[in-house]
């Protein structure tokens, strides 16, 4: 069962990234507080979940939260500064559309750029300990897939509909064959 807080004293914040990996499109992360005693059947990490699930959860979520924003960092952005530095600052994007100022940050992984003047824990795995951080990913992710979606519709070749950009082969060989779209990371080896 998933903890409803770090820190019962504190306004906490969930933080979560989706795209890391991915050869195109932006990196997405998603900020969410929810109400102290939250409890949901099915939250989890969005990673165990069905696309059906991570779409129920998303309305729930979006209803339930005391506060949530989404943040995207675009591909030229990522080939600019890193994929690392840009998944902090999509985070970051995230907080600052927060419309309630939370006082403590769970951040999803081992590693994060401070925010200014809000203290965070780092936690491994979070999304599967914390329903904050959880509800975060299912936010970044639902965002992410139906974005790489629409923009599939441009590129239908390179299967972003089932593979939302990460390096199958089948995106892969779309890449060999047609090479890189407007929407590809060119800092990533792409083949």
């Amino acid at each position: 069962m998933l903890k409803s807080y770090y820190n019962a004293d504190a306004i906490e914040a969930g933080l979560d990234e989706v795209g890391r990996g991915c050869l195109a499109g932006p990196v997405v992360a998603a900020a969410v507080i929810l109400p102290k005693d939250y409890t949901h059947p099915i939250l989890n990490d969005s990673k165990q979940l069905s696309r059906i699930q991570r779409e129920t959860l998303r309305i729930d979520i979006e209803r339930d939260a005391l506060a949530w924003a989404v943040a995207e960092v675009s591909h030229e952005d990522i080939d600019l500064i890193n994929i690392l530095k840009a998944s902090f600052l999509a985070m970051h994007r995230a907080i600052d559309a927060l419309a309630i100022k939370p006082e403590h940050l769970l951040v999803d992984g081992n590693r994060f750029v401070p925010y200014p003047m809000i203290p965070h824990t780092c936690i491994i795995k979070g999304d599967a300990h914390f329903l904050a951080i959880a509800a975060a990913s299912v936010l970044a992710k639902t965002y992410r897939d139906d974005l790489m979606e629409r923009l599939g519709l441009e590129y239908p070749a390179y299967g972003w509909a089932k593979n939302v950009g990460y390096p199958t082969p089948v995106h892969r060989e779309a890449i060999r064959q047609f090479g890189p779209t407007k929407y590809h990371r060119m800092s990533f080896r792409l083949i």
